[in-house]
């Protein structure tokens, strides 16, 4: 049983990083690992672990992320719109591509895409490169993200509201300028 779900999962190694200590007997060592996982049907998640040494800090990794997975929202193979994450000094820009585009984007964008099981996007890096800047600004834009449905729920104030407050405004003004001592 375990193994089946351990296998439904796409994982990426964004990045590793050596971290060096330095204590009275000399320096400690250790890894610290960015991962991202998904399962390539709308649901990704990334975690960063630190261990010792690389394979026990990416399963710490893997384990954060399995624990913090988002449902990203998506049209066929694209996302609804375009968006702009920021976190820190990065921002990422995530704009929807035609099919067949493919996804068209950097190391840690591009582990995100695929994990999410988006296949064609755009995307671009503002500002800075450092990898868990750029995941966490991109996971920020896609729970900026809303359907088309979505959207329109969150405008509707009830039965056509807008439409008559519009129209009380236009029966009550007689479209005259009223006149002003100068």
């Amino acid at each position: 049983m375990m193994a089946e779900r351990e296998s439904q999962f796409i994982d990426h190694v964004v990045n590793i990083n050596r971290v060096t200590k330095v204590v009275k007997g000399g320096k400690n060592f250790s890894f610290s690992a960015l991962v991202v996982v998904g399962d390539g049907d709308g649901k990704v998640g990334f975690g960063s672990g630190k261990a010792r040494e690389v394979p026990q800090a990416i399963r710490k990794a893997t384990e954060a992320a399995r624990r913090a997975m988002i449902s990203v929202r998506r049209v066929g193979s694209t996302i609804p719109h375009e968006v702009v994450g920021r976190f820190g000094a990065g921002r990422v820009m995530l704009r929807p591509a035609s099919p067949g585009t493919g996804v068209i984007a950097g190391g840690a964008v591009r582990a995100i895409a695929e994990a999410a099981g988006i296949q064609d996007i755009l995307t671009k890096c503002l500002g800075t490169t450092n990898p868990h800047n750029l995941v966490r600004a991109t996971f920020a834009a896609l729970e900026e993200l809303r359907t088309r449905e979505e959207a329109m729920e969150l405008r509707q104030t009830g039965d056509d509201g807008v439409a008559e407050d519009i129209a009380d405004v236009a029966e009550g003004e007689s479209g005259t300028l009223p006149e002003v001592d100068v």
